[in-house]
């Protein structure tokens, strides 16, 4: 299993509406609301590596309302 933080930006008045919408999306563990320089923190899985990227995250960057994301792949050691 591979997991991902992903740090969103949203539009400003967006947070709540993209929170809603990526929470619906298959891969997305949890997605919480945030302060700071990003509105929205996701945790997303998948088996591997190309399913995360593809699936999941380019699901997400296609969300109405977000200007930004930085994904942040989990280390296991």
């Amino acid at each position: 299993m591979v997991q991902a933080y992903m740090l969103i930006q949203t539009e400003v008045g967006m947070a709540e509406s993209v929170t809603e919408a990526v929470s619906g999306i298959d891969g997305v563990v949890r997605v919480d609301t945030v302060t700071g320089p990003y509105d929205v923190v996701v945790l997303t899985e998948a088996s591997s590596g190309d399913p995360l990227g593809h699936a999941v995250v380019g699901r997400v960057q296609k969300v109405a309302g977000i200007t930004r994301t930085l994904t942040c792949s989990i280390l296991k050691f």
